[in-house]
């Protein structure tokens, strides 16, 4: 059983299919009747007017009706395009059990408990005639498809088969008069318009259903004595053919296959049961867990089969309808009704080639699922699930061609799935043992090869390869070298489709395609709500497929889109140019021409191909809002700008391509306020000043275009804006004017004209006004504003702009083939002499109302005369702004291109550093400081970063310079970079000049040893630390330098450690033990000789004050060791040396054993001998004790102690 479509529902009665659409009616126990899409799996609509379970219903099989019959014993009919029931049939007297239109008149039959059967017309909704006779519940009642028949089955263990031609005579109006006297005689005497023809009796108990055979004179029944009947019938009598016995409850409903010779039934004991119908035996048993089935119905025009059960639907299929094909070069090799077929493309014939054996089963299925041939040998595999999995081998003689008659011999074989991958080898999958055998012709094994993955069927993949799938993934398998090429995620395959030249292969599972190259790297996948059924590469390496419902197209990279809607499914075989070639479900070949025009379009648009881009667009037809939006949709604005015609959306294309001409010319078109808004803003964007000045003139938005001539520094026109807003009596605007332009007298006089006495009075003093201040102070009397007392008073005035008037320069861009192909091309080819202007300073013969010499009072007057006489030549018309009519609008004032094409942002600087460096300097310099502490972290086990914070601050200001340009813009941050010269090429990137140099840290070094010879430890401590937080950040370029650097870090940290003790000891002055130990253990770090004397002489001295001579006496002897070349270190020396022998004695006991070779932990400062476990820090590697690991070591105050880390990186010669 193919299971195509399930629902779940309450318990489901009644069934029907629609004849042509992806429909089926369910009528529910629960008094509800759903229409279901099965094809994309769909409710689309519930009626629910029942009173209790519906169980009966159908659809008429060509108006937009059907018809439903319940247990509140009315049938009702309905129109479903209205979504409401038409009418109600009121007679029978108990529930209704089945209803069915008649193929061809307008009448229902009806089903009852009530003993009767009733015919009703529809049309005049009266009830033409009662069948009575059966003495039980009327289980099932139905038409005969062509002739006057009707089979009803009862619980009174009888089938009658009713002969309702008189009937059909009196409904049709009979032709001559005798006739109809003969008609109205029978009326008025009561004679009978339907009459039992046979009663069938056999059953032992109630029947449940009875139907016909659609040509065949046989009728099929079930009943609840469990048996499947058989019945044939003649012109005068009827008998029963057989019984059919296998169901261990009551049959609740059975039926003829409309294409095969079947029998389906369904029952009670929760299975569907398949009977071959010749040989009276049964086939297959499909069985549900805890579900009974009580309806089953078959599609009118399809090979489909529903049931209904207690919980649901099930839609399904007994056979594939896919046949078995291959393609090779022109010809395509196929098997319908048990032969192998051969059909040749250029001549669109087809021929029979040989009879292929058809599996003489006992179960459904076995038919020939895969087909696999070689064109050199002419041979044939053969594959079905025979047996579980099995193949056939023919090897087709070149005689037999055409007349396909000979019965060859075929060899077989047991397997999964077979194909050949070589000219005469095949391979044949053995699930069993998951490995694939290799054969010969003669169906011989060569070889074994196991498989890498468990494997459920293998496809063809080039010569030698195989694609092996699994459940959720395919491989390819290369079987001579056993190894894998190429593995990719998916969901379950089905299908496997490569392209013609073998680069790209497309996996199609059930709803979706996968597309990926030969070696199985992913390039786009696809998904579908309706099932994908078949596909092909066309010569353009495009993917062709079908789907239930359409032809669609996918590009390599993912799009996709319809090429044309099916009315029944199809198998796509070979794609030659425009033409699909496919095979239906029966076998027969057809060929589709298709309008490939969109997809080659997008295909040469995705490949960049753009002079055919070009071509298509003056030749086709491709308009549509759908092609606009893909343009957009991928950044082809300007190209979808030629399909437009609608000139608001080429407004909006035009200012998306950045084309300001078509941007104008569809404004001026447009003419509303938003559109010339939104041209300013653009406009504006690419510095056209003279297209942002014509939009804020259209709009008269005269305080951006006062900013505008502000920013552009032009002050003529300032001024005269400062008259109009004058004239307009716009106060503000007249303010904001002055104070742009500067003019303090103007600013007093606005002030003093709008009652702002004491603003103008400050004004003008501030200024310098003195004989305007005097008059206003006048004026005010006692309200006379205090000024502040010794500030400085400066002019306000607007910095100048540094491109004055003008437009921008714009970049000389070189036109692209789509722009430069299209600009003439388009809305109606408009001409270029249209929109010429004169140059840029065309604004200047505007004519402004002389307003110089009018008093503010007649100001009204100017403007009443402004409205009445419209007809003046130019000039600034105050309430609309007309331009005068030789003025038009300003070109764009690159001559060379209308289009500016913004050349694309180049990477900066420091994201080169970033991108090229491993070193953690050059991320700090690059202001990338995460990165930075990541890269330590990882190299030296850093985590404490507080030391580091200056540092990296320095790298980075350090690494750029920064420019001031003008006093308005921002400024502009430089990379300095290391080692430049004028003769670099500015393409390439060097890295970035960094503040810190091992020669500063060798200079740094002198520095401590001066400090600790001087005995300033603190000062010493601080330089010495200070070198070690540098040296990660530090960069040289040899591999020399880098050992000097990790040698560097070894003698600093023994200072380091040396100086924590010696200060450490300062700080314990009651602890005298301790004080002598510390003392000792600072003459055991890794000192200069000097400093090494120094120490010695200090421990000595420490020792010999607590009477602990013994190691008093060491300390002189490895002083004598070093030969100090100051006498007086050398005569103490000896002195406590004579002392200490006469008493070799110490007064306390020390935890220093100098025969044992130690370490000094940085932490504790206790000594760790040879042979105890120690931890260091992956930096400064100093040791400590083991409690002390994960602790930020105490010598570089960096790193975590005992961390992984990779090591220190300071020469990009190490990375590479």
């Amino acid at each position: 059983m193919l299971t195509k479509f399930e629902t779940k529902s309450n318990r489901v009665k009644g069934l029907s299919f629609h004849n042509k659409r992806p429909w089926i009616l369910a009528s529910l126990h629960s008094g509800v009747i759903q229409l279901w899409d099965y094809r994309v799996g769909t409710l689309i609509d519930r009626f629910d007017e029942h009173d209790g379970p519906v169980r009966g219903v159908h659809f008429h099989n060509s108006q937009p009706l059907f018809v439903s019959g319940g247990d509140d014993y009315k049938i009702k009919v309905w129109n479903y395009k209205l979504h409401r029931c038409l009418f109600t049939l009121l007679g029978h007297l108990d529930y209704i059990r089945t209803v069915q239109f008649h193929h061809e008149y307008p009448w229902i039959v009806s089903a009852s408990d009530d003993q009767t059967i009733r015919i009703w017309n529809w049309q005049s909704r009266t009830c033409i005639s009662v069948l009575t006779g059966h003495n039980h519940y009327v289980m099932c009642a139905l038409f005969h498809p062509k002739e006057d028949l009707v089979v009803s089955a009862s619980l009174d263990q009888t089938v009658r088969v009713w002969d309702i031609g008189a009937l059909r005579k009196k409904t049709v109006s009979p032709a001559d008069d005798i006739l109809r006297l003969s008609q109205m005689n029978t009326d008025f005497f009561g004679g009978v318009d339907a009459v039992v023809k046979y009663v069938l009796e056999g059953h032992d108990r109630g029947v449940n259903w009875a139907s016909f055979h659609p040509t065949l004179p046989l009728i099929v029944s079930g009943a609840d004595d469990r048996q499947v009947k058989i019945w044939r019938m003649n012109d005068t009598k009827a008998w029963e053919v057989d019984t059919l016995r296998g169901h261990m409850n009551n049959v609740s409903c059975v039926l003829f296959h409309a294409r095969q010779d079947i029998i389906v039934s369904n029952s009670e004991d929760k299975s569907i049961r398949v009977w071959d119908s010749t040989k009276r035996t049964g086939l297959q048993t499909f069985r549900r867990e805890h579900d009974r089935f009580w309806i089953l119905v078959s599609h009118p025009e399809m090979n489909l089969l529903a049931a209904g059960h207690d919980s649901g639907v099930i839609v399904f299929k007994l056979e594939r309808e896919r046949p078995a094909f291959s393609v090779s070069g022109d010809c395509l090799y196929y098997v319908k009704d048990r032969f192998l077929r051969f059909y040749e493309y250029s001549t669109q014939k087809e021929t029979q080639v040989i009879p292929i054996r058809r599996p003489g089963s006992t179960s459904l299925n076995q038919g020939p699922k895969t087909l696999s041939y070689s064109p050199t040998e002419n041979a044939v595999l053969v594959c079905s699930d025979l047996e579980g999995g099995s193949y056939e081998l023919y090897i087709i003689p070149k005689d037999s061609f055409g007349r396909g008659d000979t019965v060859q011999e075929a060899k077989r074989g047991l397997g999964g799935s077979a194909v050949f991958v070589a000219r005469n080898r095949f391979a044949v999958l053995e699930k069993t043992s998951n490995q694939v055998l290799v054969k010969n012709l003669k169906n011989e094994i060569i070889k074994k090869s196991p498989l890498p993955v468990p494997t459920d069927a293998i496809f063809y993949a080039g010569t030698g390869n195989l694609l092996c799938r699994a459940e959720d993934r395919v491989v390819i398998f290369d079987l001579q070298q056993r190894i894998i090429l190429g593995d990719l995620q998916t969901s379950f395959v089905r299908y496997v489709v490569w392209s013609n030249d073998m680069e790209n292969v497309a996996l199609l599972s059930k709803h979706s395609i996968v597309i990926a190259d030969k070696k199985l790297a992913h390039r786009c996948t696809l998904h579908e709500t309706i099932r994908v059924k078949s596909g092909a590469w066309d010569d353009n390496g495009v993917f062709i497929y079908t789907t239930l419902t359409h032809i669609k197209y996918c590009l390599p990279n993912g799009d996709s889109g319809i090429v044309k809607t099916l009315d029944v499914p199809v198998y796509i075989t070979k794609i030659f140019g425009n033409t699909i070639f496919c095979l239906d479900r029966d076998g027969k070949n057809r060929p589709i021409i298709i309008d490939s025009t969109e997809y080659v379009f997008k295909l040469s648009l995705l490949r960049e191909k753009y002079s055919q881009v070009m071509t298509m667009i003056r030749k086709s037809d491709l308009c549509g809002q759908a092609m606009i939006a893909y343009l957009q949709q991928k950044g082809f604005p300007e190209v979808a700008l030629h399909f437009v015609k609608d000139e608001r959306t080429r407004f909006n294309l035009a200012l998306e391509s950045g084309n300001i001409q078509i941007a104008v010319a569809s404004a001026k078109e447009i003419d509303e306020k938003d559109h010339w808004y939104r041209l300013g803003i653009e406009a504006l964007r690419q510095g056209n000043a003279g297209i942002v000045e014509y939009a804020y003139q259209r709009t008269k938005n005269f305080e951006r275009l006062s900013f505008l001539y502000l920013i552009t520094g032009n002050l003529d026109k300032l001024s005269k804006m400062m008259k109009i807003a004058e004239v307009k009596n716009d106060v503000m605007g007249q303010f904001h004017n002055a104070l742009y332009l500067g003019d303090i007298q103007e600013r007093v006089k606005i002030l003093e004209n709008a009652g702002h006495l004491p603003l103008a009075y400050i004004t003008a003093s501030v200024h310098g006004l003195n004989d305007t201040a005097e008059r206003l102070a006048a004026e005010l009397g006692d309200k006379v504003p205090p000024l502040p007392k010794g500030k400085q008073s400066s002019l306000l005035m607007p910095p100048s702009p540094i491109v004055c008037s003008g437009d921008w320069p714009l970049l000389m861009v070189t036109k692209g083939i789509l722009e430069g192909g299209l600009d003439n091309f388009g809305k109606g080819g408009q001409d270029e002499d249209d929109d010429v202007a004169p140059n840029e300073d065309w604004v200047e013969d505007l004519d402004l109302v002389d307003v110089e010499n009018i008093q503010n009072e007649d100001i009204s007057m100017v403007l009443d005369d402004e409205e009445t006489n419209e007809d003046n030549d130019g000039g600034w018309d105050l309430e609309d702004l007309e331009l005068p009519p030789d003025l038009d609008t300003p070109k764009v004032s690159n001559v060379r291109s209308s289009i500016f094409i913004t050349p694309s942002a180049g990477m900066p600087v420091s994201q080169i550093w970033v991108q090229k460096s491993s070193l953690a300097a050059e991320h700090a310099a690059a202001g990338n400081f995460d990165t930075a502490m990541r890269l330590l972290t990882r190299q030296l086990g850093i985590r404490n970063f507080a030391p580091l914070k200056s540092l990296f601050i320095d790298l980075h200001t350090g690494s750029h310079t920064y420019l001031r340009a003008f006093s308005s813009a921002p400024v502009i941050a430089l990379a300095i970079e290391r080692g430049w010269s004028e003769a670099a090429s500015p393409n390439v990137r060097s890295p970035p000049a960094l503040v810190f140099s091992f020669t500063q840290l060798e200079d740094k070094l002198k520095a401590g040893y001066k400090a600790t010879t001087a005995g300033k430890f603190t000062e010493g401590l601080r330089l010495f630390q200070g070198i070690l937080h540098t040296i990660p950040l530090i960069v040289v370029d040899t591999r020399r330098e880098v050992d000097e650097v990790k040698e560097l870090i070894i003698i600093v940290k023994e200072y380091v450690l040396g100086l924590q003790i010696e200060l450490k000891r300062r700080e314990l002055k009651d602890n005298p033990v301790r004080q002598q130990e510390l003392a000792a253990y600072f003459t055991h770090c890794n000192l200069q000789l000097p400093h090494l004397r120094l120490a010695l002489l200090n421990a000595m001295t420490v020792c010999y004050k607590a009477k602990n001579l013994n190691t008093a006496a060491n300390f002189a002897r490895r002083l004598l060791e070093t030969n100090p070349s100051a006498e007086n270190q050398a005569k103490t020396a000896r002195q406590v040396l004579q002392a200490a022998e006469r008493n070799m004695h110490d007064a306390s006991q020390l935890n220093y054993d100098f025969r044992n070779p130690f370490v000094v932990c940085g932490a504790t400062y206790v000594p760790i001998y040879r042979g105890q476990k120690d931890v260091s820090c992956p930096y400064c590697s100093s040791r400590f004790v083991p409690s002390q690991e994960g602790q930020i070591c105490t010598v570089c105050d960096l790193a975590v102690v005992g961390s992984d880390a990779s090591g220190l990186l300071c020469c990009p010669s190490q990375v590479r």
